[in-house]
């Protein structure tokens, strides 16, 4: 049965002239999470199997390191994944490259306290239990924000636990404090304070940003796939900025958030507004130079704190803005 089912599909691709087995060829997994940005929306209408031509297996993920396993098993084509988790990748020499800045983080993501904890100044988090996403942005920031107040991260209860198990922990209690993004961080802010955010760091010196990445084989062999989901991605990106008011307010919107992400109708907007979203022309510039100098920065960070074993020697093969250049030629 399985060779006449081979059989059928290869006729069938031979009576296209070679069409349905070309199209077969595109299809692709996406590996998205569950932070709210605009390129939800077109995901939910199935904007990206219209403009590619392909069928896309959507598959939600909480937190980096769960994406760059399934990038690098080979399961997984295109990928949404933070800066700090994407240089990690990329310093296992994984066949990956940024083609599109996501979002460059401001407030989105965040360090807070609970009110009561007993941490009111930096120096009040040695001793206290404080939960991040390991390896992930949320994760560099918080050892990034310890380095620039002096305070020893080993002196700090660092814990690994998602966004999703972050709300339940400051829920029942069991956390001090913790480093990360919505919907967990309007839960912790909700009885507790700010102590930093991401958009502060980068003034620091520490940058932060999620990228859109894609397998170099997939890409290599799709290039028009990859350049139609940035077009996609840019599109949406500019119906937000375009008017955010207006686009928050489209209860539509905010519905198809809510469904993919978990994020609460009030959450979303202040995710949103915590966030910068690139133009095209913004979008090839800091996927040059600008890029290679974060991820050289963020591996240099992490070869400090014991994360990675060595530095490579350039970060140039892993950034690429010429599918969204392909993209805006459309």
């Amino acid at each position: 049965m399985k060779i006449t089912k081979s059989l059928l599909k290869m006729g069938l691709a031979l009576a296209f002239g070679g069409a349905a087995f070309a199209a077969h060829a595109a299809d692709l997994t996406v590996g998205y999470q569950t932070i709210p940005t605009p390129s939800h929306v077109a995901q939910a209408d199935g904007l990206y199997e219209k403009a590619t031509g392909a069928k896309i297996d959507w598959r939600k993920f909480d937190g980096g390191a769960e994406v760059i396993n399934a990038v690098a098993s080979g399961n997984v084509q295109i990928a949404y994944l933070g800066s700090s988790p994407f240089a990690a990748a990329i310093n296992r020499k994984l066949p990956i490259e940024a083609f599109l800045i996501a979002a460059e983080l401001g407030t989105s993501e965040e360090l807070v306290v609970r009110n009561g904890s007993g941490i009111e100044k930096p120096e009040d988090l040695v001793g206290k239990k404080i939960a991040t996403p390991f390896a992930s942005t949320s994760h560099y920031s918080l050892l990034a924000a310890l380095k620039h107040w002096g305070v020893d991260a080993k002196q700090v209860n660092i814990i690994n636990l998602t966004p999703a198990n972050i709300a339940a922990a400051w829920s029942r209690g069991d956390i001090d404090g913790a480093y990360t993004w919505d919907p967990a961080l309007s839960k912790a802010k909700e009885s507790g304070k700010v102590l930093i955010s991401s958009g502060e760091l980068a003034k620091l010196g520490a940058p932060t940003f999620d990228v859109w990445l894609v397998r170099k084989d997939f890409a290599e062999k799709h290039p028009e796939v990859v350049a139609k989901f940035a077009e996609v991605t840019l599109q949406s990106l500019a119906d937000y900025t375009k008017d955010p008011v207006a686009w928050v307010t489209n209860k539509d919107n905010i519905d198809k958030l809510v469904r993919l992400t978990g994020a609460t109708e009030v959450e979303i907007p202040n995710v949103l507004s915590g966030s910068i979203f690139l133009n095209p022309d913004q979008q090839i510039e800091k996927l040059g130079q600008p890029t290679i100098d974060a991820l050289t920065q963020t591996s240099a960070f992490l070869k400090e704190q014991g994360r990675i074993d060595e530095v490579l020697p350039s970060y140039a093969e892993y950034t690429t803005p010429k599918h969204v250049e392909a993209a805006a030629k459309n």
